[in-house]
């Protein structure tokens, strides 16, 4: 099925899927080809975008000779992505800009940005932030959050040793008590983005040059949808999730990727 099959999404203009991976990493080396459950990450996010059904092309882009011949093994096309656009510091208006000119600029493009560290989103989960996409008409692109565990009403600053903390949020419920005093089921809800996935349209990139557009509306991840792994200790907890049944990971059709196809 491609995008056409979704309410005929595809006379609009092309649906793709950007996965980014690029070599480096300083809390997990080479993060991205960190085997789970017998595949690398990246084989999930690359398996979960082609079961989904909706996307025209599954690219991966990286500057890593090492992740593009995985990623092609996995059934991804790949983006040679420049150094500069690969550093700690580059941020993703970057890499996907220069993905979106790799392919042509597309008129009426609109894409999906699926993280390889977020290994528990499935395709129904991608199905699913599809619909919500398409349901906001008045939104640029959706953005996953959840719920804060940390609220930040019971947050606070300092300039330092010696100095007094003050409250982040300096606010007060109707009774006067301030947030940092009251329950927390008291406080309004507040969310923190993850990394499992982004939608938006061509136009974010190219005439506002940020990804969420002029307005971003949220979608929702439930469970571990949103799980990330971003430090060794995430890595453990993964293999207990998948260990005790709490999580699952998307179906990868093929066999897990022979050592000959990983040299470069």
């Amino acid at each position: 099925m491609d995008a056409g099959s979704n309410g005929g999404a595809s006379l609009l203009g092309p649906v793709v899927a950007f996965i980014p991976a690029r070599g480096g990493s300083k809390r997990v080396p080479r993060k991205n080809l960190h085997v789970l459950a017998g595949h690398p990450l990246l084989a999930y996010s690359i398996a979960a975008a082609k079961d989904a059904g909706l996307f025209d092309a599954v690219y991966v882009s990286t500057d890593d000779a090492e992740i593009a011949n995985v990623a092609r093994y996995y059934g991804a096309q790949v983006i040679d992505r420049p150094p500069h656009f690969a550093l700690d510091t580059s941020p993703d208006i970057q890499w996907l800009g220069h993905a979106i000119d790799a392919i042509g600029k597309p008129a009426m493009l609109r894409w999906a940005l699926l993280r390889p560290t977020s290994p528990f989103r499935t395709a129904d989960t991608i199905r699913r932030a599809w619909r919500t996409f398409l349901s906001h008409d008045c939104a640029d692109s959706i953005r996953a959050v959840e719920p804060v565990t940390q609220h930040p009403g019971k947050m606070w600053t300092c300039a330092g040793d010696g100095h007094p903390i003050r409250p982040l949020l300096d606010q007060k419920l109707s009774d006067g008590t301030p947030w940092h005093s009251s329950p927390t089921q008291s406080l309004p809800r507040y969310y923190v983005q993850n990394a499992s996935l982004e939608m938006g349209w061509g136009a974010n990139v190219w005439e506002y040059h940020t990804l969420h557009g002029r307005k971003a509306a949220p979608f929702f991840t439930t469970g571990y949808e949103g799980f990330d792994i971003n430090h060794a200790r995430d890595i453990r907890e993964a293999d207990y999730l998948l260990a005790n049944g709490e999580a699952t990971l998307p179906p990868v059709s093929v066999e897990p990727v022979a050592a000959h196809l990983w040299g470069v």
